[in-house]
């Protein structure tokens, strides 16, 4: 289907009155007025559509913050030092007192829905509610979490019922009526700067700060985040303001720009920009402006962009791509599958007939395209399919019936003042390619005049393009006089800067006229340069090309230099710049040095920028004892191209002089003017440099192999190696030049990318070297034989990760790979894992499969028979993350792994999971084993790696003896839907006393998470004494025994264990106590996701957490809040999640059976199949919970 091109948002008008940064605005739900808050101590009232100050309210500081109450008669801002001042919102008086709200500045301001609420949040660290009747706080402040800015900002559900509040670290969702916390997550890496629900509630977006500006989704109902962030900002994102109708998102930022995003797909559909940060923006109740303020104390008026052309995504790029090909593919396809498709007939029309130069070159298509544009009228008559028709009549000189298709399409424009005025333009612009110049021009002057509040500078773009295309004509007619005229008319129309977008601002015009606008403001000024050179005007032409390189921006003036010194533009070089350099030459070797550095200096004016000038003014400055004009030469000779001067010692890496004749230098400055240049001196560089080694080395082998040198290389080896580099002294030359100039990111990538090391995965098979075999020795002279040959082979390749199959051989079929016993080994797991950046090579040493990919993770068919072989899903083979999540997951990975030492089944998973644990060769399978699942259930309170079957652990009963058990998949049990579970509450609040529930859902979540210790495992469970165990007879040869299991609220089951168990029952009760435990899961109190406490967190937890929800907390105070139906509300809410946790209770659950041991602790009786096991009567499941905490052993 068709999808709509939004066209884009306009400045229209902007507003000068503040003397100091605009913070917020706000827009009157009466739709006729805003409100703007500014540092410079005031709030002004506007009207909306004229922009005249009603009303100016002084402050004693500047103003951070307000609001409007829904009803549009109340204000709310901040004043000095936390206090709250409410004003009237038609006449702007005060209503109360200033109240001294917090004890540090207001950071956020909302409103609830219904407008007796103000919520307030601060630096101070507490979030606070006030009556809007009485002004008195509600309850008591809420404390939040956050060491830094306190509370950034919170907002009201749509509904009332609910509020977050971001801070710097967390977003917590709080319920209005109960005021408990029902949520806390950790949404951004850095702080949480903005916040925004969605008009149903459903959805809330979050904003971070610089060091993650995107813009985050999460759902409410299941607390998760939805989809991917949206990237795009480069800096903290200060507001998010949402479309009255909920269709799009508005975003400002501190990186200048404010984006408009598309709700349906999550783009980027806009981009508003200012030279200067952006802190606030609102839509209108109409939502067809935006209005924003930030630094610069200018308020803006953007237009909202509307839909004009309705073309497919997938083809309109297509064609401002130039590949026309695919979209008359795409268009035709839309035809064929719908021939009453009259959009696509348009479509074919206007993009593909008319301005397609081959294809009218060889078919002259106005009449093909003015079929297909009469096709889609005829079909339904459509502002596209006029558009269509009017173009086409323009191309074939039929302006009369052209003016007509206009008057036409103009009925399908639903009266929007911005699709109107793009209308005009395209009825402009097909008119002037109908060769009507001056009455085009004129059209496109006269629209710009009369809707100044529109897109003027749609209209200068296309003034300019017009004018450019004039002077053009003119140019290749030698008209060169009136060629300058039409080009300097362009450039004076062209208002965009060198650096606008207008490309993508406006693709609709690309995707009709098929227009270059990237490089429109460059091609004027281009164009005007050479056409005064070549219309003799010679000091205007000089005055043009300097105008143009002033004005550009570094990418534009770099393109421009290179025109001014391309092959057919040799001669403007020559005729202006090049006499400047040579008469400064000449005044050098005559020793006048002033004429020389004039000269010179003129020539760099120009842009003209070579080392050479800069090399030979440096000399003449030094002459003239210019010591630091001379100086800051130097810098850009050896900036642009080390190979004169000192860049002379330095281009021939001789460092010592080089440091030595910038020093003198710098001493002779010092010297000549008494003051202090701040240099870097070599021992201080040296030290800057070593640290930056010693961190990069710290996790790194102590030996490392040089595959230059074929000799082994001890650390101090590898650092004395680096310092004879030439990397190490062109950074110890650059710290000591230009230290305030050189960053620490460059010395450590510079430091990162020398020391990188390559790794080879490879089955260790029996004649590997060892470090005695080639220590002090080349390993490229040593004998080829065995596994030198391998090692050799590999020093000569040396990728970063290189993965050598010994039996795959050459021109292998694709399977190979995963046959390979390489990928039986338990070391290659995070061999292949771990490296972003990784090579398949067959026994020869060739590429696998021939792929000479530089990364074969970007391989999708090496990836594909990976994930086959390997059970690893192919997105976490190209891009791991060590980690605690999804742990039993990984277990299975390494689950079907074989080695040789035995520890070795454990000890390659600890960089796996991100934990430190010793390697201690010796301790045994099951002790390495238990000794990384152990820090597994610690660090994260994970129970899944207690989910397997098989034998038990000498380490402890609850885990594994071998890997091996974690083969199968973690295990399923049937679960309810939604509504059955609905359907369950319902039955349960006529059936279980709610109270019962209350307490059991209370006692569960105040559970501890399990803990292991010195070997023991603390296991919070639900458990259920066996008063019944006797053995069913099974076949004569089974080695397993069958038992039937009788517990007390359970359904009878079955086991089968290798243990043999004295049989008991009632009657005759047994002396060691049975439990069937169910461990307890917090998941099934409805938190969103498993959530890894921070006590106990890895270093990557921020990163891992990063979405995950903390459990609700208690009530903010003791005393009720809200009035009696939100008490009410609140209650029912909590007897709600306690039924919903009885009905999962009741459900099919995977049980262990512990037997009590003589000192009281218990061992698990490992099952050779998992133990399901279920209550008996859902209904009083809630009486049936016995809760503890078990010590196993």
């Amino acid at each position: 289907m068709s999808q709509l091109i939004p066209s884009t948002g306009i400045l229209l008008q902007v507003f000068k009155d503040h003397a100091d940064i605009i913070n917020a605005v706000a827009v009157f739900p009466d739709r006729r007025r805003i409100v703007i808050a500014s540092f410079d101590k005031t709030v002004h009232l506007r009207d909306l559509k004229t922009g005249v100050v009603l009303k100016k309210i002084e402050h004693r500081s500047g103003v951070r913050v307000l609001a409007i109450s829904p009803d549009g008669q109340t204000i709310a801002s901040d004043d000095v030092s936390g206090k709250l001042i409410i004003w009237h919102g038609e006449t702007g008086e005060p209503l109360t007192q200033p109240i001294q709200a917090h004890s540090a500045y207001i950071h956020t301001l909302d409103f609830s829905p219904d407008g007796t609420v103000l919520a307030t949040g601060s630096k101070d660290a507490t979030a606070k509610l006030w009556s809007t009747k009485t002004w008195q706080m509600q309850g008591n402040p809420i404390q939040c979490t956050s060491p830094d800015w306190g509370v950034h900002y919170i907002r009201y559900s749509p509904s009332g019922e609910h509020f977050a509040i971001a801070t710097d670290l967390n977003i917590e969702i709080y319920s209005s009526g109960t005021r408990k916390r029902v949520a806390k997550f950790k949404a951004h890496t850095g702080c949480n700067d903005s916040l925004a629900w969605m008009p149903d509630g459903t959805r809330l977006l979050s904003g971070g700060n610089e060091k993650d500006p995107t813009i985050r989704e999460w759902d409410t109902s299941t607390r998760r985040q939805v989809g991917d962030p949206w990237t795009g900002h480069t800096n903290i994102i200060w507001a998010i303001a949402i479309h009255p109708a909920g269709t799009h998102v508005a975003s400002a930022s501190h990186d200048c720009h404010i984006r408009l995003w598309r709700l349906s797909d999550r783009r980027t559909i806009a981009i508003f920009q200012r030279s200067l940060p952006i802190t606030c923006a609102t839509f209108t109740m109409d939502g067809k402006h935006i209005f924003s303020g930030g630094h610069g104390s200018i308020l803006s008026k953007w237009g909202v962009p509307k839909s004009i052309l309705a073309i497919n995504a997938a083809a309109r790029n297509a064609c401002i791509a130039g590949d026309l090909s695919t979209a008359e593919e795409l268009f035709t396809q839309e035809i064929e599958a719908n021939t009453n498709n009259y959009t696509s007939y348009a479509n074919c029309s206007f993009v593909i007939r008319i301005w397609n130069p081959h294809i009218m070159a060889r078919k002259n298509d106005w009449d093909h395209a003015l079929d297909d544009a009469i096709k889609s009228v005829a079909i339904q008559p459509s502002l596209t399919g006029y558009i269509s028709e009017g173009i086409a009549l323009c191309g074939k000189r039929q302006v009369r019936d052209a003016r007509t298709a206009f008057d036409l399409a103009f009925m399908f424009t639903n009266e929007y003042s911005n699709i109107v005025h793009f209308l005009l333009l395209v009825k402009a612009i097909a008119i002037f390619n109908a060769d009507q110049h001056e009455e085009a021009i004129l059209r496109v002057q006269k629209l710009a005049a009369a809707c100044p509040n529109n897109d003027t500078l749609a209209c200068r773009v296309v003034e300019t393009y017009l004018c450019v295309q004039l002077g053009i004509n003119a140019l290749n007619g030698a008209r060169h006089d009136e060629a300058a005229d039409y080009f300097t008319t362009a450039i004076n129309s062209a208002t965009f800067s060198s650096t606008a977008a207008i490309g993508s601002i406006y693709k609709d015009l690309v995707v009709l006229f098929g227009w270059d606008l990237k490089s429109l403001w460059q091609n004027a000024h281009q164009k005007r340069c050479d056409v005064l050179r070549r219309a003799g005007r010679h000091e205007e032409a000089m005055e043009s090309y300097r105008h143009m390189m002033d004005m550009s921006d570094e990418n534009t003036k770099a393109s421009c230099f290179d025109w001014s010194n391309g092959k057919s533009r040799v001669s403007f070089t020559q005729e202006y710049i090049a006499p400047y350099i040579t008469n400064g030459d000449a005044a050098l070797a005559a020793s006048d040095y002033d004429r020389a550095i004039k000269l010179y200096s003129a020539a760099i004016e120009l842009h003209f920028a070579s080392d050479t000038i800069f090399a030979n003014r440096s000399k003449a400055r030094s002459e003239k004892m210019l010591w630091e004009d001379a100086l800051l030469d130097v810098q850009k000779v050896i900036e642009l191209n080390p190979s004169s001067h000192v860049g002379a010692l330095y281009g021939a890496q001789r460092y010592d002089e080089a440091i030595a004749a910038f020093q003198m230098m710098l001493a002779k400055l010092d010297s000549a003017h008494g003051m202090q240049i701040r240099i870097c001196q070599s021992p201080e560089a040296e030290g800057v440099i070593r640290k930056v080694i010693d961190v990069e080395l710290n996790t790194a082998p102590l030996r490392l192999l040089n595959t230059a040198t074929g000799l082994l290389c001890e650390r101090e080896a590898q650092i004395s190696a680096f310092k004879r580099s030439t990397e190490y002294n062109e950074l110890l030359l650059a710290l000591t030049m230009k230290h305030a100039d050189i960053r620490m990111e460059h010395i450590t990538e510079v430091v990162a990318t020398y020391f990188r090391c390559a790794m080879l995965s490879h089955r260790w098979e029996g004649t590997e070297p060892l470090l005695h075999d080639i220590r002090d020795k080349v390993v490229y002279e040593l004998e080829a034989a065995g596994g030198l040959v391998k090692l050799q082979s590999f020093c000569k390749l040396a990728p970063l990760t290189a993965v050598y199959l010994s039996d795959v051989p050459p021109s292998s079929e694709p399977g190979a790979l995963a046959k390979s016993a390489w990928n039986t080994r338990g070391w290659t797991v995070p061999e292949f894992l771990a490296p972003k950046v990784i090579r398949f090579y067959q026994q020869d040493w060739s590429l696998y499969l021939d792929d000479e990919s530089p990364n074969h993770k970007e391989s999708v068919k090496i990836m594909d028979e990976l994930e086959d072989a390997t059970g690893i899903d192919a997105r976490a083979l190209a891009a791991f993350q060590p980690g605690m999540r999804d742990a039993r997951e990984k277990l299975q990975w390494a689950s079907t792994r074989v080695t040789t030492v035995p520890e070795d089944i454990a000890y390659p998973l600890f960089g796996i999971f991100g934990v430190q644990l010793p390697i201690l060769y010796g301790e045994n399978k099951q002790r390495a084993l238990g000794r990384l699942l152990q820090e597994i259930v610690a660090q994260s309170g994970d129970i899944t790696a207690l989910d397997w079957v098989g034998p038990p652990s000498t380490f402890n009963s609850c885990l594994p003896a071998d890997i091996s058990s974690y083969a199968a998949p973690l295990s399923t049990l049937p679960s309810l839907s939604e509504d059955e579970i609905l359907t369950a509450v319902s039955s349960l609040r006529n059936t279980m006393a709610v109270e019962s529930a209350l307490r059991l859902y209370e006692q569960l979540e105040n559970m501890s998470a399990p803990r292991f210790a010195n070997c023991r495992l603390r296991l919070p469970c639900i458990a259920f004494r066996v008063m019944e165990l006797r053995r069913r007879r099974g076949p004569a040869h089974d080695t397993h025994l069958t038992y039937g299991v009788k517990a007390d609220g359970l359904h009878d089951l079955q086991i089968t264990t290798e243990e043999t168990l004295n049989q008991f029952s009632r009657a005759r009760p047994a002396r060691q106590t049975l439990f069937l435990v169910r461990p307890w899961d917090r998941r099934l109190l409805e938190l969103p996701k498993f959530v890894e406490l921070p006590a106990f967190a890895d270093d990557d937890s921020d990163a891992e957490s990063l979405g995950d929800w903390s459990e609700p907390e208690s009530p903010l105070d003791d005393s009720p809040g809200g009035s009696p139906v939100e008490r009410e509300l609140g209650v029912l809410e909590s007897h709600t999640r306690a039924l919903r946790l009885m009905v999962r209770l009741g459900q099919l659950f995977s049980a262990f059976l512990l037997a009590q041991q003589p000192a009281g602790e218990y061992k698990r009786i490992a099952s050779d199949h998992d133990i399901v096991a279920q209550v008996k009567d859902a209904n009083s499941v809630h009486n049936k919970m016995d809760v503890r905490t078990l010590e196993i052993l």
